[in-house]
C-alpha cells in the first residue's frame, strides 16, 4: 500500500537531479539574461527565473565546469513561485556526453 501526503505529489522524474547551481544564459531576441539553475538532470533543470507567461520554450546556454558549454532548447512544464521546471528537447551527441560528465560524480 502506498501512502502519499495530502497535497504532495510523487515525482514522476526518470533521471534523478543533483544541485546545480549553476548560472545559465536564457538565450532571448537580441539579448541574453543570466538566471540560476537550481538543479539539473539528463532530462531538463529548474531555473529561478520567471519567463513570460506566452513563452512555452526557452533556448539557455549551459556552461559545465571544467567542461564545454551547452546550448539546449527547453520546454516549459511547469512554472513556480520561484522559477520553471525546464525539459530538454534534443541534445547533440556532444552536449548530451558532456552533460552526463557532469552529473556522473554528483549523482547519489
Amino acid at each position: 500500500m502506498t501512502t502519499t501526503l495530502q497535497g504532495s505529489r510523487a515525482p514522476d522524474r526518470f533521471h534523478p537531479r543533483v544541485e546545480a547551481n549553476l548560472m545559465v544564459k536564457v538565450i532571448l531576441p537580441g539579448r541574453a539574461v543570466v538566471a540560476k539553475a537550481k538543479d539539473l538532470s539528463m532530462a531538463g533543470l529548474f531555473l529561478h527565473a520567471q519567463p513570460a507567461e506566452s513563452m512555452r520554450q526557452l533556448t539557455l546556454s549551459i556552461p559545465l565546469p571544467g567542461d564545454r558549454e551547452i546550448v539546449a532548447n527547453c520546454s516549459i512544464l511547469r512554472r513556480e513561485s520561484n522559477g520553471v521546471a525546464l525539459e530538454f528537447g534534443t541534445l547533440d551527441w556532444d552536449d548530451f556526453l558532456a552533460l552526463a560528465r557532469f552529473l556522473h560524480p554528483r549523482l547519489p
